[in-house]
């Protein structure tokens, strides 16, 4: 990186849960630089670098998440100067140098959060979730797991990512139920997580969720594991406690008054 010390924001999350439609919104700010005309899938840069392995093996819908294989953190063998060099050198030709933040959104990320806090100091990682059953019915095309194997599966990675929050200095988890119901008020709070002002990109966002019809039964177990993220049967939500991380008081407060000022949204502020 030159001497502007330009810092990663890192967009995580599964599969067809809006990560793109996140990273486009962020992306958008002056002051951030993203990877574009790549020629890779959404532009992820976890296909532009050589320093940790993405084959056909790593990163895959439905599995990847839980895959212990890879959940890289700070004991990763990936834990090394070396690689931090590298991916520094394969990704910097697609950012721009001048840009305060440079942001990387691959779905992969969900999982490799502790170790790019170790490579990356002063990253900061901005988690979407999307309803469990909606997932499912995003995901059913490209994977050959039932619904409620799906969701179990992207209950299990919400549950890991949740373990993982506790070691990381700088975390924001939204959902995408609450990015297309107010796109404003999410789009004000990530950027005050990033301590940037406001930036409208004046995009129209349409709600994909309306596209599926989820069944109101499903398995006890897995409706109690959905309520925790404000998730119920049937594709529905409710109010959800956002999680916000972050080490300096004054953007932590700047984060919860955007996320408060035009929404009933709670906030979990870490202390």
């Amino acid at each position: 990186m030159n001497s502007r010390c330009n810092r990663f924001v890192f967009v995580a999350g599964l599969h067809r849960t809006g990560t793109s439609l996140l990273a486009r919104i962020i992306g958008s700010h002056p002051e951030i630089s993203m990877i574009e005309g790549s020629g890779v899938p959404e532009n992820e840069g976890c296909y532009l670098q050589g320093a940790i392995p993405h084959t056909a093996l790593h990163g895959r819908p439905g599995h990847f998440a839980t895959d212990a294989q890879e959940h890289h953190t700070e004991t990763s063998r990936y834990n090394t100067l070396e690689t931090r060099q590298r991916l520094i050198a394969d990704w910097s030709p697609w950012f721009e140098a001048d840009k305060r933040w440079w942001i990387e959104k691959s779905p992969v990320n969900l999982t490799r959060m502790r170790l790019y806090q170790q490579l990356f100091p002063t990253a900061q990682f901005i988690v979407i979730l999307r309803h469990p059953q909606v997932m499912a019915g995003a995901l059913a095309k490209w994977v050959d797991a039932g619904p409620e194997d799906l969701v179990r599966y992207a209950l299990d990675a919400y549950d890991r990512m949740a373990a993982d929050l506790p070691y990381l200095h700088s975390a924001l988890v939204l959902r995408y139920e609450d990015l297309v119901a107010n796109a404003e008020t999410v789009r004000r709070s990530a950027f005050a997580f990033l301590s940037l002002a406001d930036h409208d990109p004046g995009a129209e966002i349409i709600d994909g969720n309306d596209r599926y019809v989820m069944p109101e039964t499903i398995e006890t177990g897995l409706a109690a594991r959905m309520a925790k993220w404000g998730y119920l049967p049937g594709g529905r939500s409710e109010a959800f406690q956002a999680i916000v991380q972050h080490p300096l008081r004054d953007v932590r407060e700047a984060t919860e008054t955007a996320l408060f000022s035009s929404s009933p949204t709670k906030i979990e502020a870490a202390e």
